[in-house]
């Protein structure tokens, strides 16, 4: 038996876990499930500010891609596909909001809490104003500012995800950054 027969599937890159789940592997795609929902869910949370809803998209957002994921064409390309979707999904339940719902600053609240409560009361009171400054964005200014600095993305795999160009994205994250910056000033 060869070291990569028995290795653990945690330790396989996303390529072999995607062509043995594309093969029927549940266990291979529910690996792949663990190492992304944490930074699907944080994605979503973000885009929808509202938890429940992100709950949902990234259940189906899963969902749909163990469906489709013999039309992926590139094993390595798993997770730039699972962001696009995820992207994706977000943008659509956002348009398909009747008005801009109210944000509720406690659902995407932080679970690491500071021990001391001035500290604590500041970093909440900051999170919820930059929670609400990224609700006054654009919904495409949003994604773009949360996959480069939130999720590290590069320019050209963010204008892969939301389907544009890299100028596009660019130029929406620059007047993202500008619109935050006005917004947070006080916080500085």
């Amino acid at each position: 038996m060869t070291e990569a027969a028995t290795a653990p599937e945690a330790a396989l890159d996303d390529a072999t876990l995607t062509g043995r789940a594309r093969d029927g592997d549940v266990r291979a795609y529910e690996q792949l499930v663990l190492r992304y929902q944490g930074a699907m869910f944080r994605l979503a949370a973000r885009m929808l500010a509202d938890r429940s809803e992100a709950e949902d998209v990234i259940q189906e957002v899963f969902l749909t891609a163990w469906r489709r994921l013999a039309q992926l064409q590139d094993d390595s390309a798993f997770s730039g596909w699972l962001y696009r979707m995820t992207t994706n999904r977000c943008l659509n339940v956002i348009r398909s909001r009747p008005d801009r719902a109210d944000v509720d600053l406690d659902t995407t609240e932080s679970p690491h809490r500071a021990t001391q409560p001035e500290h604590a009361a500041q970093v909440h009171d900051q999170m919820a104003a930059l929670t609400a400054a990224l609700q006054r964005l654009t919904p495409e200014q949003r994604a773009c500012w949360l996959l480069r600095e939130v999720h590290g993305r590069s320019y050209e795999e963010i204008a892969e995800i939301v389907g544009t160009n890299t100028t596009a994205v660019r130029g929406r994250i620059a007047r993202a950054r500008a619109q935050l910056a006005e917004v947070m000033k006080p916080w500085r």
